[in-house]
């Protein structure tokens, strides 16, 4: 995939350029950037800190369009808060807010009751998953309110267990999100649904984790959607399911971001095995089989794939590379580091957030580990993914958003 958005106008009202960070993992939704996207050095000389902004918790990453960063927040546990800030100064250029707070289960308490979806724009409008299964699609310039879906109500699905996890994915004029206890194609400028897949029964094991991807897998150009218990290949136009291929998971925790490599799909999961799909057959008859599986779980953070190589923070919390040709360990870390990781690479190194707000550079080797040079950038936990646009880097924490720059 070229540096650019998937299926998105980049003409419209906020001047967005090609390299903004307009959705979930960035412009080609992989977490790659082209060499020069990413500073020399994380050291304080070379990446010097722009500003910062106090928000309330979230978990949803930064996303950039033009000269404005669009943030999320859960407040007062009643409302849900999205941001449009100023790139250069911090400055709130508007704040909108609407009803919605959920309480995720006991088990799950120590990760949180707010928000957890990326947005997305198109560079006119800002589409946002609200945790009890809604999407707020607002005027970017403004923050008015477009049009507001609500799948609970509007489509008799139950509210989410975990909220609405999945960050919209932004093609030509649709919108496509998991809610409603399946998969959905909207109308992006006004919400229509214009069809509805992948239904199951919702509850516990109806709330899906991942977010979509689109690719060419066996010749043909398809959504690539990842649920709880299996992941599917559809049809753009009609949502008809392609191809089907159980995941195995400890309670359905299929929780990263499939990611396509050549005519293939890389996919983890906790409690289940790391593992590389084929697409095979016809392409009006295709079917998904394992081209090789390896014993690593991954867990929350979804993979870079560099070269013929796979670079995955595991459940172990350690670290580890896979080659993707034959399914072997290349590498895995003895040292442990925290629960999450988002990761960004421009193919030679890869910058990774963790969760205790510490960034490392890596470089990216499959021979061996090499920790080029590690900052704290923040004092409090990160569990959103990075942003990158215009020589800033974005970083948001659980209290706010610090932003670094570099010449």
């Amino acid at each position: 995939m070229k540096w650019a958005l998937a299926g998105v106008c980049l003409f419209s009202g906020i001047g967005m350029q090609a390299a903004d960070w307009a959705q979930w993992r960035g412009p080609t939704r992989d977490g790659m950037v082209p060499a020069g996207a990413l500073p020399p050095s994380i050291a304080e000389a070379a990446l010097k800190k722009q500003w910062r902004i106090p928000l309330g918790s979230s978990y949803s990453g930064p996303i950039i369009g033009g000269d404005r960063v669009f943030v999320t927040e859960s407040s007062n546990k009643t409302h849900e808060v999205a941001f449009a800030l100023d790139c250069a100064s911090g400055k709130i250029l508007w704040r909108a807010e609407w009803e919605g707070f959920l309480k995720v289960p006991f088990f799950a308490k120590a990760n949180g009751d707010w928000i957890r979806s990326t947005p997305a724009t198109d560079g006119e409008r800002l589409y946002v998953g609200g945790m009890r299964d809604t999407l707020v699609c607002l005027d970017v310039k403004t923050g008015r309110e477009i049009w507001k879906k609500d799948f609970v109500k509007e489509m008799k699905a139950p509210v989410p267990d975990f909220g609405f996890v999945c960050s919209p994915l932004i093609i030509g004029d649709a919108v496509y999100v998991q809610a409603a206890a399946s998969f959905v194609k909207l109308d992006k400028a006004t919400g229509a649904v214009i069809w509805r897949s992948l239904k199951d029964e919702g509850g516990m094991m109806g709330s899906a984790f991942s977010s979509p991807v689109i690719g060419v897998v066996g010749g043909r150009e398809q959504l690539l959607v990842q649920g709880r218990a299996k992941l599917s290949g559809v049809a753009p136009a009609d949502g008809k399911i392609l191809w089907e291929q159980s995941i195995e998971a400890f309670r359905g925790m299929n929780i990263l971001t499939p990611t396509v490599w050549k005519d293939a799909i890389f996919t983890s999961a906790y409690g289940g095995k790391t593992q590389l799909l084929a697409v095979q057959g016809a392409t009006d008859n295709p079917r998904a089989a394992t081209a090789w599986s390896l014993k690593l779980e991954g867990y929350m953070s979804s993979p870079l794939l560099i070269g013929d190589h796979a670079y995955l923070h595991l459940r172990n919390q350690k670290f580890a590379c896979v080659d993707l040709s034959t399914g072997k360990l290349a590498w895995e870390t003895d040292r442990k580091f925290g629960k999450y990781w988002s990761m960004i690479s421009n193919g030679k190194e890869i910058f990774a957030l963790d969760e205790d707000g510490t960034l490392l550079r890596i470089e990216a080797d499959p021979k061996a580990f090499k920790l080029i040079e590690k900052r704290k950038v923040s004092d409090g936990e990160s569990w959103a993914h990075l942003g990158v646009s215009d020589k800033q880097l974005f970083v948001r924490d659980l209290t706010g958003l610090s932003v670094f720059s570099w010449n």
